[in-house]
């Protein structure tokens, strides 16, 4: 079963709209990791618009399952994952203004950037994961970079699941396939939902995580937090 790591980025935003610490981020990830999630994810980003870097700091010293980091290999992110040490750093291509991540790395022409960050990163013990597209040629790129493990981004399959789920999932069942093959291990997400994360964890082989965020906290409203957990974990089974 893949683990379920929950982004809780869009919890931040609905506090800092009033000031003060309602709600609480770092209760939440408590309550979170208590309903049965495997790990909490976080993208800071520079101008704190949702997540805080004090939040940061604050979740490694609380959280008990995986922590993951993600964002733009900048140097005050690169210098925050230092500090923090977080179980796994996953590095996004979008530039610090982007509303989200839209697109996966171009691993060819940034070979060179990324073996130098994820060196870094691998040298203090940091478990290194890198934004990824299903292009087989970039995926080899990839694992020239001595990264840990690529995170596929799911958002064209979620975009097409609808009109024809064998033909969405397929470009995703091959990149998987073509990652074990590299030894490169295995993590998906964007747009993933309690609609389409089945069939994608039944059709995508060795799928070790998936990181949702944006539907879990947008169905956490309608069914409530423990509730929603545990139908994402139900999917996952």
């Amino acid at each position: 079963m893949a683990r379920l790591s929950v982004n809780i980025n869009k919890l931040a935003p609905l506090r800092n709209a009033r000031g003060g610490n309602n709600p609480d981020v770092v209760r939440w990830a408590l309550d979170i990791e208590r309903y049965g999630a495997q790990g909490i994810t976080v993208h800071p980003r520079p101008d704190e618009r949702h997540i805080r870097r004090s939040d940061v700091h604050e979740l490694k010293r609380v959280v008990t399952t995986e922590f993951n980091i993600e964002g733009y290999p900048a140097e005050d992110f690169i210098a925050l994952v230092m500090d923090v040490r977080p179980h796994q750093v996953t590095l996004v291509p979008d530039p610090p203004d982007a509303l989200t991540s839209n697109a996966g790395w171009d691993a060819q022409a940034n070979k060179p950037f990324l073996k130098e960050v994820i060196a870094r990163f691998k040298h203090e013990g940091i478990r290194t994961s890198i934004f990824m597209g299903t292009d087989a040629e970039q995926i080899a790129h990839a694992a020239d970079t001595g990264t840990d493990r690529i995170e596929l981004y799911t958002e064209p399959y979620a975009a097409n699941f609808h009109r024809d789920r064998n033909a969405a999932v397929a470009p995703f069942t091959r990149a998987a396939q073509r990652a074990i093959g590299l030894g490169l291990g295995l993590n998906a997400g964007h747009d993933l939902d309690l609609k389409n994360l089945a069939f994608f964890a039944q059709n995508v082989p060795g799928l070790l995580e998936v990181s949702i965020g944006h539907a879990l906290i947008c169905d956490a409203l309608t069914f409530g937090m423990e509730n929603t957990v545990a139908l994402y974990l139900r999917e996952l089974r």
